[in-house]
């Protein structure tokens, strides 16, 4: 069984973090509902999202289950209002140091950095806030890969390379073929990437 527990705040970008919890959800199902995938947030009423969307936390800081995985998304909470939060800093950094893998999504590496666990390490996060990150110091921010790992840290630059990390983070922890059902399940293969210019004509 894993349990993975998504950090959710005011002002998270959406599909930071609802693209993963796919990933993760459908994992399970494959799995027969083997694992649990949870919302996590500082208090217990509706967070508003970056794009607007209002979410449900399942959990509180303080009553969720153990964690194996701990996701963090990025967005503008992320990197302007929860880094100054010692509420949310000091939890993500206990956590950090209890669960088996820490992952984040964007500019969710800007909060891992002040919390503590992304410093010292190699990570990747939205491109327009590579040069912000690396200013903090203490950290090596990886400019030319989707999502890096360093050691049990995983990094991705942002929103659709979150679901490329966590299909990696499902195949290291569950195997390789289990993550490519997972990847055929959500019909997650963009070839070519964008189609825009060249309607299909039915």
């Amino acid at each position: 069984m894993t349990s993975y527990g998504l950090l959710i705040f005011n002002d998270a970008e959406e599909l930071d973090f609802v693209g993963p919890w796919e990933v993760f959800t459908v994992s399970s199902m494959l799995r027969d509902g083997a694992d649990t995938v949870v919302l996590i947030s500082e208090q217990s009423g509706p967070v508003r999202c970056a794009k607007g969307m209002r979410v449900l936390p399942d959990h509180t800081l303080d009553d969720h289950p153990p964690l194996d995985v701990l996701l963090v998304p990025g967005g503008r909470g992320a990197r302007e209002t929860q880094p100054h939060n010692p509420v949310v800093t000091d939890w993500i950094a206990k956590t950090a140091a209890q669960v088996s893998w820490v992952s984040s999504v964007c500019t969710g590496a800007v909060l891992l950095h002040a919390a503590g666990p992304a410093r010292g390490r190699s990570v990747a996060t939205h491109w327009s806030y590579e040069d912000t990150l690396e200013a903090r110091g203490d950290v090596s921010v990886v400019r030319d890969a989707r999502y890096v790992v360093d050691g049990n840290l995983i990094t991705s630059q942002g929103v659709s390379a979150g679901i490329d990390s966590a299909l990696w983070l499902v195949g290291r922890l569950h195997g390789r073929e289990h993550a490519r059902a997972v990847r055929r399940y959500i019909q997650y293969e963009p070839a070519p990437p964008y189609l825009a210019d060249e309607p299909i004509v039915g």
